[in-house]
């Protein structure tokens, strides 16, 4: 007889646990299959920065235990300026975040199953019925969501994943000991998170430094191998050559060493989200994809997706005639767009424009920035344009063009 259940999610990362915690604690029959082994849990999807702000925290009752360190302000550099701006945040232990996430839903009664490795939907009469997993097995639940970030079996196989490789953003990040977080000529990066905007070590994208305790701290860069990556690279660095440029040419490396077997490697996609459900089914997380393309900020969308994907099940499954149908399923992209990522499009058009920006475009921008008004400051950051309009000079009517051009295209 086929295993049952209320709702079974693919994946156990911040978007699958949370929504998995939302689920249990509504009293609902949830399983959650995972691919790693229990034991190495979560050593091969520890691939989070893991920066984030205390709103997080507190909307998900995420304990401070968590917490390798709160900072109290962001820096964003160029190659000869900087913006620093008070801001309260926290750079998480992600392996233990993830752990917790479990631990807390398995508290309230949520399944899970590790050595899972989901392959795609089980199918019955032409919808969606469950899960099939590690060859040949199934479980089935009257709703599917998938929350295995870019690999997206389940939604791949169901025509809802839109996911560009033109749009593929990939990371790496070491753990630092060592570092000097306030060297001559930089700005002190003691409590503080900061994204750097340098083609020379992250050509298209940025990189960053999170202070995490004492002289340790994370560093690492990202970037999109699209145009502005292109227009920038150099052919034959890889994305491992470019931080080791970074690490070889920043004094702040001068003295540092990589903390052994804390290295973490991630990719995302940066673009607007397609179709994100159909009948009996959901995608979230970094399935649909949820991540801020602006500065990289993924852990608060993703819990939020989470949620609103448990918003949905609970309100399709409550009536007592329940109604899972793409119709009732859609409700989770309107949550999705008015509370996870309601800038989306305009986040997406300045994330574009600012990485085909070259470097002394960079250190003009933020040398703007630090004579704006905070309030300015912050609606220019959401993607207002009439905000942004101040930051344009008549030198810019190059970039401009090339930018429409690459949006006609």
């Amino acid at each position: 007889m086929s295993e049952r259940y209320d709702a079974v999610i693919a994946g156990a990362g911040p978007a699958g646990a949370q929504c998995a915690r939302d689920l249990a604690r509504r009293g609902y029959d949830v399983v959650v299959l995972e691919t790693e082994a229990e034991a190495d849990f979560p050593r091969q999807s520890n691939k989070s920065t893991g920066g984030t702000f205390p709103s997080m925290l507190s909307s998900f009752g995420i304990p401070d235990d968590v917490v390798m360190q709160f900072t109290d302000s962001v820096v964003i550099e160029s190659p000869s300026e900087y913006l620093r701006q008070t801001q309260t945040g926290a750079v998480l232990d992600f392996a233990a975040f993830k752990q917790f996430l479990v631990a807390d839903s398995r508290e309230n009664g949520a399944n899970y199953r590790f050595d899972a490795r989901v392959s795609g939907p089980v199918m019955e009469n032409g919808e969606v019925a469950g899960v099939r997993y590690n060859g040949s097995k199934e479980v089935h639940a009257d709703v599917v969501i998938d929350a295995t970030g870019p690999a997206a079996p389940i939604a791949s196989e169901l025509g809802v994943s839109d996911l560009e490789r033109e749009r593929h953003a990939i990371g790496i990040e070491y753990e630092m000991a060592g570092v000097d977080l306030d060297p001559d000529g930089y700005a002190d990066l003691n409590d503080a998170m900061m994204l750097r905007l340098d083609h020379e070590y992250a050509p298209g994208g940025y990189a960053w430094i999170f202070h995490t305790g004492q002289d340790t701290a994370k560093v690492g860069l990202c970037y999109i191998n699209n145009d502005s990556y292109q227009r920038y690279a150099q052919t034959d660095r890889t994305i491992d050559g470019y931080l080791q440029h970074w690490l070889d040419t920043d004094p702040r490396f001068a003295d540092a060493t990589q903390i052994e077997g804390h290295q973490h490697r991630g990719s995302a996609h940066i673009q607007h989200p397609g179709q994100m459900s159909t009948d009996n089914f959901i995608a979230i997380g970094d399935t649909v994809p949820s991540i801020d393309p602006l500065w990289g900020e993924g852990i608060h969308n993703a819990m939020k997706s989470g949620r609103a994907a448990a918003v949905t099940v609970d309100q399709s499954l409550t009536p007592a005639q329940p109604d899972t149908s793409a119709e009732a399923m859609a409700f989770y992209e309107t949550l999705w767009h008015r509370e996870v990522a309601p800038r989306m499009d305009a986040r997406l058009r300045l994330t574009e424009m600012l990485y085909l920006a070259p470097n002394d475009r960079y250190d003009r921008l933020l040398s703007d920035l630090n004579g704006l008004d905070d309030e300015t400051l912050a609606r220019a950051n959401n993607g207002s344009w009439r905000a942004i309009a101040k930051l344009i000079h008549v030198q810019d009517v190059p970039l401009l063009a090339q930018f429409a051009k690459e949006q006609l295209a």
